[in-house]
């Protein structure tokens, strides 16, 4: 059964809550971020971009003690405040094509070990390293990792409505997206929402496989006797925001290739005509719509691939996963690709109209080939999981997108 705990959040201000919350970093352009610091002074950029005050880039640990810096000069000026009380915290994001809801929470590194937690990315050692580092100086947790499980009607009927009532927080940010946040400190129903949990045997990360890799690790340094000032109990569990199955939205990312030398259509039709049916769709952008189907942009036209049935044998669920049959039909026997992590050839691009943006950007020259594919859906997910095997890179692009510095996990909970 998932352990699900209730924490003390940091978090903003009421008054200042839509002026701290920011995308994740790397989601800014270098002028965006910088035309936002510049004009903003409450954004949570200042914390995690903290030499920007000094014109300076700052790396490594010089970086890491300054964002801890940054973080206690905005809770000293009242910019964010501290939870009085054990905490669970749910919240609503409304866009024009969807809206999620999900509930933030501390979950435990031992359920991660034990799998309770699931994976289904591979993670890199180097990043687990880097970000334990990062935690251990920063002390807290600013962006969760998002866990999905199975819909639990019970959890679901006290949810909406506790969503019925006034939120503690409700705003529309720059890009037409609006947050709603609900404190639960209610005591019976901090209690239903913990004694639900139990009935959920699994959850599985949908999105943030490094950031409970390094979470894991640094608990096992704790363990080991390098505590460094981090309170007992704290270090054994990590952010997390939780989302009802129904709730999670995929999207896939299409696989583009350059430098794949003079290869003419012929040529690679009569190489794909082993393992798939292939038809001519003209110069319209086209979108795959069932499992085993792609799209191919190559020389001006759209083809449709449809996987022969006969052709491909499947011993696990990775093997009917469409991005590794592309991978293993496709990107390797005809361009020689093997590391879908380092090979300079390969470009992943997740967009609105996919079909349409890859054309743009074959017609222009950037790439040569583009191939597209449906989403994997949650169930895909679970059993890639459930299996113990790991999807190839830039399987899933997960949905919903979670701000950072709507709520942080302190680990040290300091006086101030």
């Amino acid at each position: 059964m998932a352990e699900v705990i209730p924490f003390q959040a940091t978090r903003p201000a009421a008054d200042k809550v839509a002026s701290v919350v920011s995308r994740s970093y790397d989601q800014y352009g270098s002028k965006e971020r910088k035309a936002v610091m510049a004009y903003n002074p409450f954004s949570f950029l200042h914390i995690i971009d903290p030499g920007f005050k000094f014109h300076k880039t700052v790396q490594g640990a010089q970086r890491f003690s300054m964002v801890r810096n940054r973080y206690l000069e905005f809770l000293e000026e009242g910019v964010l405040i501290r939870e009085k009380q054990p905490s669970y915290y749910l919240y609503r994001t409304l866009r024009e094509e969807y809206s999620t809801y999900g509930v933030f929470c501390a979950t435990t590194t031992a359920d991660y070990r034990k799998d309770v937690i699931r994976k289904h990315e591979e993670t890199l050692s180097f990043r687990e390293t880097l970000f334990a580092d990062y935690l251990q100086t920063v002390k807290f947790n600013a962006e969760p990792v998002l866990l999905t499980y199975p819909d639990q009607p019970d959890l679901d009927v006290l949810f909406k409505s506790i969503m019925a009532e006034v939120p503690e927080y409700f705003f529309t940010t720059t890009d037409r997206v609006t947050h709603q946040l609900w404190v639960i400190q209610n005591p019976q129903h901090i209690t239903q929402i913990r004694e639900g949990f139990k009935a959920v045997e699994t959850l599985y990360i949908a999105d943030g496989h490094h950031r409970s890799a390094s979470s894991d690790l640094l608990a096992r340094r704790m363990e080991k006797g390098n505590k460094g000032g981090i309170s007992e109990g704290a270090y054994g569990s990590f952010m997390s925001y939780l989302i009802p199955e129904s709730q999670l939205r995929i999207r896939s990312f299409s696989r583009l290739l350059s430098g794949i030398g003079d290869r003419n259509p012929d040529e690679i039709l009569i190489g794909l005509d082993r393992f798939f049916r292939i038809q001519e769709k003209g110069t319209t952008p086209f979108e795959p719509v069932e499992k085993h189907q792609f799209s191919m942009y190559f020389k001006g036209t759209f083809y449709s691939l449809k996987l022969r049935k006969h052709s491909y044998s499947f011993s696990d669920p990775l093997d009917a996963l469409d991005t590794q049959i592309l991978y293993k039909t496709v990107l390797e026997p005809l361009f020689g690709v093997t590391d879908l992590r380092h090979d300079s050839r390969i470009h992943y691009m997740c967009a609105s109209m996919n079909a349409l943006k890859m054309k743009k950007m074959v017609d222009k020259g950037v790439y040569d080939i583009g191939f597209g594919m449906t989403p994997v859906n949650v169930e895909e997910l679970k059993a890639i999981s459930d299996a113990g095997l790991k999807m190839p890179p830039k399987s899933t692009f997960i949905e919903p997108k979670l701000p950072s510095g709507l709520t942080i996990y302190d680990f040290q909970n300091p006086d101030l």
